[in-house]
C-alpha cells in the first residue's frame, strides 16, 4: 500500500490511535497521524465520526475490533481542575484493546500495542498492572514520538518499505513548513483541523512529495 493512500484500510492496515484530545495534546497526536501515513498505514480514533445517535464507547469498540494495531498514550494523568480527579479514558480503551487481544480469536488475537507514556517507567506509579510491558517515553517530543510509532510499526510488521525514522522525521518537518499554506489553499483553519481533515491533507502532502521522488 503506498504510503499516501486514504481509502478505506484493512483490519491489517489499521492504527487505533487512544490519546488525548485537547489543544495541548494536539501536536502529539498530529504527528503520530504523518508517521503512520508516511508508514504506509491508516490511522484510526475516536473523532474520526461524530454521530450525536452512536454510543460512544460502541464506537470505540467497533473501531478497536477494526484495528490490527493500536498506539496507546497513557500520559495524561493530571487531576482535572473542575474535580481534582483525573481522566481515565486511555487507560479503560488500553484494557480493550488488550482484553480484545487477549480473549478474542482470529485476527483480534493478533493484535500488536504501543504503549507509550512521558517517561518509560512513570507508569509504575498509577498502571503497575502493566509492569513487564515494554513502555515507550515520548518525552512530550512530536519528533520522538514519530521515531517510536516508525519503529514500532517496522518491529511489528517486518516490512521492508517503511522509510526510517531520519527520513519520515525530515519529512514531518517539510509538511509542517507547507502546512499554513496548504490550509490556505484548502480554506481551512490550521489552528482548527479536525481529525479527518488533517489526515487528508497529510496525505496529499505524502503523494505530492512521493510523486517528486519518482
Amino acid at each position: 500500500m503506498s504510503r499516501a493512500q486514504t481509502m478505506k484500510a484493512s483490519y491489517a492496515a489499521s492504527v487505533f490511535i487512544n490519546c488525548p484530545f485537547d489543544d495541548q495534546y494536539r501536536p502529539m497526536l498530529f504527528a503520530a497521524v504523518f508517521a503512520i501515513l508516511d508508514c504506509g498505514y491508516q490511522p484510526r480514533c475516536a473523532q474520526e465520526v461524530e454521530d450525536g445517535g452512536d454510543v460512544r464507547i460502541e464506537k470505540i469498540r467497533r473501531i478497536i475490533e477494526a484495528c490490527k494495531f493500536g498506539i496507546h498514550d497513557i500520559s495524561r494523568t493530571e487531576l482535572s481542575e473542575g474535580n481534582a480527579l483525573p481522566r481515565f479514558n486511555m487507560p479503560f480503551e488500553l484494557g480493550i484493546f488488550l482484553g480484545a487481544r487477549y480473549f478474542g480469536q482470529g485476527d483480534q488475537a493478533k493484535k500488536l500495542t504501543l504503549i507509550v507514556d512521558r517517561e518509560r517507567f512513570r507508569y509504575q506509579q498509577f498502571l503497575s498492572d502493566i509492569a513487564g510491558q515494554d513502555i515507550q517515553a515520548h518525552n512530550e517530543d512530536p519528533i520522538v514520538l514519530i521515531a517510536l510509532v516508525r519503529n514500532w510499526l517496522a518491529n511489528a510488521t517486518k516490512r521492508t518499505t517503511i522509510p526510517g525514522a531520519a527520513r519520515v522525521q525530515d519529512r514531518y518537518r517539510q509538511f509542517q513548513a507547507d502546512l499554513p499554506a496548504l490550509c490556505e489553499e484548502m480554506a481551512l483553519d490550521q489552528g482548527d483541523l479536525l481529525f479527518n481533515e488533517y489526515a487528508t491533507i497529510t496525505s496529499i502532502w505524502l503523494r505530492q512529495a512521493e510523486a517528486l521522488t519518482v
